[in-house]
């Protein structure tokens, strides 16, 4: 019989291989398709999908008037804000780095927790602060990085405004407590994500060709099935399952894998200066994320 954990780290897993594997993948997909047209496709092919699993198990809802804050917070900031920003850098930045990037939500929530929800951060939390920062001055050093390429710096700066834009939505989340779960949110606020990118890629995007190659299939699959779908069921079933230590920490699988196949098969290298930023972002956002233990009770 399969224990409840055992679910739990499959499902971590197949988190990690469908965010990780969703950055190198989407910098492919940009190679031949225009970059808001893919995000907004793939997203629609994610929602599409999980409208299907909520369907076919009795459990598909309409979100509560009390939940359309949830539902308009979380698919325009951590949905379609956050995809336009990390398509955008993709032009410019390989994926390995820009999936490190992109990840360092934890970094910004907590000062946005300190100021908004007046959450006083631990020193563990604020060594982790430290830790993480210094990790982003060793990716941003003039040594290593060009400051002179404007395009470089521009999808740099995207790829933390994304952490930053994700980070408003998770303080959002904390203060405001959903009547539905967020699987039965994640379709309605992916289907605002897919409609609000469509019409930014109808605005400044050409039309995509379909060539119907393996390639531009295997993409668009990708991104739609695991890269959006089934992340995220893997994330809500992993964080059911397994304590919140052993999910948060698991996470951090996502950029290392993301960094990991950029390597392999898109040529990326992998230079001193990277894997010194990510050991250090990693383990700041590490010490950010895991939660504080309670005191024992007398």
């Amino acid at each position: 019989m399969i224990t409840p954990r055992t679910i739990g780290f499959i499902a971590l897993a197949g988190a990690i291989l469908g965010y990780g594997g969703l950055w190198p993948v989407s910098k492919t997909a940009l190679e031949f398709t225009p970059p808001f047209w893919y995000a907004s496709i793939r997203i629609a092919i994610g929602a599409t999908i999980l409208f299907g699993v909520l369907l076919a198990t009795g459990k598909l809802r309409l979100p509560t008037r009390h939940d359309m804050p949830l539902v308009l917070n979380v698919g325009i900031f951590m949905m379609a804000i956050y995809t336009l920003m990390m398509h955008i850098a993709l032009l410019y930045v390989d994926a390995g780095r820009a999936a490190l990037l992109g990840y360092t939500t934890p970094i910004w929530v907590l000062p946005a927790a300190y100021f908004i929800l007046k959450e006083r951060p631990s020193r563990r939390r604020l060594l982790g602060l430290a830790v993480a920062v210094s990790g982003l001055m060793v990716l941003f050093n003039p040594a290593s990085f060009d400051w002179s390429n404007t395009d470089v710096v521009i999808g740099n700066l995207l790829l933390l405004g994304c952490g930053l834009s994700w980070s408003i939505s998770i303080v959002h989340i904390r203060k405001h407590k959903p009547v539905r779960t967020p699987l039965q949110l994640a379709p309605f606020q992916l289907s605002l994500a897919a409609a609000l990118i469509a019409i930014m890629a109808l605005i400044f995007d050409p039309l995509p060709v379909w060539t119907g190659d393996a390639i531009q299939i295997g993409v668009f699959t990708y991104g739609g099935i695991m890269g959006t779908a089934v992340a995220m069921l893997s994330v809500t079933t992993a964080v059911r399952y397994l304590p919140t230590v052993v999910s948060t920490v698991g996470l951090l699988g996502v950029p290392v894998f993301a960094l990991t196949l950029s390597v392999l098969f898109l040529g990326e290298q992998l230079t001193v200066d990277l894997v010194t930023g990510v050991v250090l972002i990693l383990a700041g956002i590490g010490l950010v994320s895991v939660p504080d233990r309670k005191p024992a009770a007398p």
